[in-house]
C-alpha cells in the first residue's frame, strides 16, 4: 500500500528563509499540508517538529529532504536517524540534492552498497564543513582581537562627573548607592568602575 509523502524543511535560525526548500518540495509534489518546517539548529535531534514528524511516519511513507544536512550535521546522528527511518520504521527517504540517496526504488546489492557509501561520505562532509566553519570563525576572532578589535556589547562611557562622585565616595562623604544614583547607574557598576580607575 502506498503511504504518505512528507517533506521536512529545516533552517538553522528564525531569521533564515525556508522558501528555497519549500519550492523544491512543491516541485517534487509534496503537499503543503505535509510539509513540516523547523527553525532550529541541526546540532542535535531535540527538535519538536522533527519529533512530531517521527511519531507520524509509518511503514510505506516517504520522507523528502532537500539535502542530507537537513537531518542534522553530526555524522553519527545522521547515520543513526537514517537507520531508524529505513530499517526500523520502514520509511523511504528521498534526498533531492543527491538522486543516489533515494530508497524508494528496489535496488540490487550494488545499488544498496553505493547508497550507503554516498550517505556516509555526505554525512562526514557535512560534519567536517561545520567544524571548518567553527575553526575559521575562531581564527577570525583571534586575528581580530590581535589587531585590537573589541567584541561583545560596547561599554558605556562613564559620565564626565564620575571622578567627582568617585572622590566623594572614596573620602567617605557619600555612599556608593548615593554616588551611583547621581550618576544614573547601579551601585555595583559604580564600584566596578571605581576599581578600574584605581580609586580602590
Amino acid at each position: 500500500m502506498k503511504g504518505e509523502v512528507y517533506g521536512y524543511i529545516r533552517v538553522s535560525c528564525k531569521d533564515q528563509n525556508e522558501d528555497r526548500q519549500v519550492l523544491a518540495m512543491e516541485s517534487f509534489g509534496v503537499l503543503e499540508s505535509h510539509m513540516i518546517i523547523e527553525k532550529q539548529s541541526g546540532k542535535d535531534f531535540n527538535r519538536p517538529q522533527y519529533q512530531k514528524l517521527m511519531s507520524q511516519l509509518t511503514t510505506g511513507d516517504t520522507l523528502v529532504i532537500k539535502s542530507i544536512d537537513r537531518l542534522g550535521r553530526n555524522y553519527d546522528e545522521i547515520i543513526e536517524q537514517w537507520r531508524i527511518l529505513t530499517k526500523e520504521k520502514h520509511v523511504s527517504i528521498v534526498v533531492l540534492d543527491m538522486p543516489l540517496l533515494d530508497t524508494r526504488k528496489e535496488r540490487d546489492l550494488m545499488g544498496v552498497l553505493i547508497s550507503d557509501i554516498v550517505l556516509q561520505l555526505l554525512s562526514y562532509v557535512a560534519q567536517t564543513e561545520r567544524e571548518f566553519i567553527h575553526q575559521r570563525q575562531a581564527e577570525g576572532i583571534a586575528a581580530a582581537k590581535a589587531k585590537g578589535v573589541k567584541f561583545g556589547p560596547q561599554r558605556k562611557k562613564v559620565p564626565d562627573n564620575f571622578s567627582y562622585y568617585a572622590k566623594l565616595w572614596y573620602q567617605g562623604d557619600i555612599s556608593s548607592r548615593q554616588a551611583a544614583s547621581h550618576l544614573g547607574m547601579s551601585y555595583q557598576t559604580f564600584l566596578r568602575r571605581v576599581k578600574e580607575i584605581k580609586y580602590i
